[in-house]
């Protein structure tokens, strides 16, 4: 295959996460996505039959809008037989719109925010941002519904002080993310509204003064919680009128755009690549691998989170109910017995795909000396002998055997015995479901920074690997994993 193919992938890929600055925004386009391969959309609220759950069916089901699980039964499916799953998370480190945000000092329109995940912090200082996520709009039929907006366009900035008030940021940036860290989105004498006379406002302690339905509210209007600009910016997008706007949950995004770069286009520079990449394949890696489907004896599943950044504890998070309760629904409807539901988990595994470490060559020595992954080395398997990370040598082989088929080169991370491990939601999952669990993941750069430094070439052998694993895996697991 040549160069320019396999940049393909890497190109849709960009197209992706240009348009996913939100989980909101990656579940609506992982949706579409899925929707292009012929997956029919089904609520959690509604019956489930075996007229949307038979063999041969794809569907796909939300929870909160920011999570996502998408299904296909094979062909030949009977209960009880095993699912291939590929778990991610939506969700990556960022600034979040705090619920009362309107900042005004020194004739600056600044606008406050709330940290969200651990973010490299000092990267989101002198770059361009703008906002995205999801409103709640009163439509004219008196209903609420949720819109998703992004501005495409450069809104708010947080500046960083000029060297000369302070030496030693030249070799050291230290700052309080509560008051340093604050964006500037205009100036009060520009503003068509913060420029009018402090005398046209109304005391709040003249005893006689009644109140407006704005202050008998038991919350303020998003418009005294932010100001009448953002607002009337936010309805403008979701086009509908400031009056309208219920409440939103927006959080800043970097407005430049994803790119490959490099000598020999070898590298992708984005935001987001934790956890965009292994959503997109995910995605794709499952549609891809519908032309055997009709042949499979088992489900072919993806599981997409929002909050792992976090901790993964809410009601979409990888510690929620949502996979149990998609699996068992699947299992009560197509299954007889009420062992069918343990049955299938025994048979099961989960691929828990998450970004890995690549190897810096700035700081090499913060890596394992046997154990530094290449970008566009090919998929990272994560082991950690503390289950940080769940991998195992049964699993090793099932991903092994995958790859094989494949073609797709495999690599290897241990962290230091000196250094802290991260984690995943595959140990999360594997002890929630008794599910037999591997972390793996694409190897990059910068994790966590607003601009993240990942191998173009790595998204095509990820997707392929997910074809693969999720074509074959039910032929594999009964000479590898049966116990």
């Amino acid at each position: 295959m040549s160069t320019k193919d396999s940049l393909k992938a890497a190109e849709e890929f960009i197209d992706f996460v240009n348009e996913s600055p939100s989980p909101y925004h990656a579940v609506k386009n992982v949706k579409n996505i899925l929707r292009n391969s012929g997956f029919k959309e089904l609520k959690e609220r509604e019956t489930w039959s075996s007229k949307e759950l038979h063999p041969g069916s794809k569907f796909y089901v939300t929870r909160n809008g920011s999570s996502l699980i998408g299904v296909s039964i094979g062909g030949k499916y009977s209960p009880g037989e095993g699912i291939s799953i590929v778990g991610a998370h939506t969700d990556s480190p960022c600034l979040r719109i705090k619920p009362i945000s309107k900042r005004n000092k020194d004739g600056f329109l600044q606008v406050g925010v709330e940290t969200y995940g651990g973010l490299i912090a000092h990267t989101w200082f002198d770059r361009d941002l703008s906002i995205a996520g999801r409103v709640y709009v009163e439509t004219d039929k008196g209903t609420i519904e949720p819109r998703l907006i992004k501005v495409d366009k450069p809104l708010l900035r947080i500046p960083t002080l000029a060297i000369h008030f302070n030496r030693k940021e030249s070799n050291s940036f230290e700052f309080n993310k509560e008051t340093k860290m604050v964006p500037i989105a205009g100036q009060t004498a520009w503003d068509a509204y913060e420029s009018k006379s402090a005398d046209e406002s109304v005391s709040c302690c003249n005893e006689d003064a009644k109140f407006t339905p704005e202050e008998f509210s038991s919350v303020k209007s998003v418009i005294e919680r932010h100001g009448q600009s953002l607002v009337d910016l936010i309805a403008k997008e979701c086009n509908s009128e400031p009056s309208k706007i219920e409440d939103f949950e927006l959080i800043l995004f970097d407005h430049q755009k994803s790119t490959i770069g490099g000598l020999n286009d070898e590298f992708i520079f984005s935001p987001r690549l934790d956890n965009l990449v292994s959503c997109f394949c995910a995605a794709k890696g499952l549609c891809e691998s519908g032309s055997t489907l009709s042949e499979d004896s088992g489900i072919r599943l993806i599981s997409l989170f929002d909050h792992e950044e976090i901790g993964s504890q809410s009601a979409q998070g990888a510690f929620s109910t949502f996979l149990p309760d998609i699996i068992s629904r699947i299992t009560a409807v197509t299954g007889t017995s009420p062992d069918h539901f343990q049955q299938t988990i025994s048979k099961s595994f989960l691929l828990s795909s998450d970004m890995a470490h690549g190897v810096h060559p700035n700081y090499s020595d913060w890596y394992e000396s046997s154990n530094k992954p290449q970008v566009n080395g090919g998929p990272v398997i994560k082991i950690n002998a503390n289950q940080r990370y769940s991998t195992n040598s049964p699993g090793m082989v099932i991903i092994k055997k995958c790859a094989e088929i494949a073609k797709v080169p495999l690599q290897l991370f241990v962290v230091r015995n000196d250094l802290p491990c991260g984690s995943t939601i595959g140990p999360i999952l594997a002890s929630k479901l008794g599910i037999r669990t591997l972390d793996l993941g694409n190897p990059q750069l910068s994790m966590h920074s607003i601009r993240e430094t990942g191998g173009s070439y790595d998204i095509e052998k990820l997707c392929n690997l997910f074809k693969a694993y999720f074509s074959h895996y039910q032929t594999l697991e009964c000479k590898v994993l049966c116990d």
